[in-house]
């Protein structure tokens, strides 16, 4: 099963004077603290509110410092349940922020949208099987097609784009 988790960061913020500039320097330190090594992290502005229910802007500022409330989000594979998955954004994203403390907001649950996936991958191959089949009958050379097709059918699909857009980029050069 695949997760999607969203943790919430509280990162501090010096010198500042608008919230605004605290919240663009805040998005920035913490990009720049995650990549490249987490590239794939999605960095959102934190929605806050008092409790009266009124919304508040992300960021809280007292003598020119501020702390910023920022949404970190990213996609856990092959868990085993929920729990484990926001152990595991936790650990991740927790190793790149330093000194700065982390609360799991969210764990959504990815499984259903993989299915489908998974079902028109399969009607795909069989199709690109059958124009293959045809190929292979004119040039009499089955053994050496056969390999070439199963070579190429696990990384296209119908519309020409490969599976290789599903690995991150930091584990492309261990695939080739």
């Amino acid at each position: 099963m695949h997760c999607r988790v969203v943790v919430e960061a509280a990162v501090p913020v010096f010198d500042v004077e608008t919230e605004d500039e605290a919240i663009r320097i805040a998005i920035s330190k913490t990009g720049e603290m995650l990549n490249p090594d987490l590239n794939y992290v999605e960095i959102n502005m934190g929605e806050r509110t008092s409790p009266g229910g009124e919304e508040l802007p992300p960021a809280f500022i007292a003598a020119d410092e501020a702390l910023v409330a920022l949404e970190l989000e990213m996609t856990v594979f092959n868990v085993e349940r929920e729990e484990h998955a926001s152990r595991i954004a936790r650990k991740e994203i927790g190793q790149r922020l330093e000194n700065i403390p982390l609360e799991v907001l969210s764990v959504t649950v990815l499984e259903d949208d993989e299915d489908e996936d998974d079902d028109s991958y399969t009607d795909d191959n069989s199709d690109a099987d059958n124009d293959s089949d045809v190929d292979d009958d004119s040039d009499n050379e089955t053994s050496t097609d056969e390999s070439a097709r199963d070579d190429e059918t696990p990384n296209e699909d119908a519309g020409g784009e490969t599976d290789d857009d599903d690995v991150l980029p930091e584990f492309e050069d261990l695939l080739e």
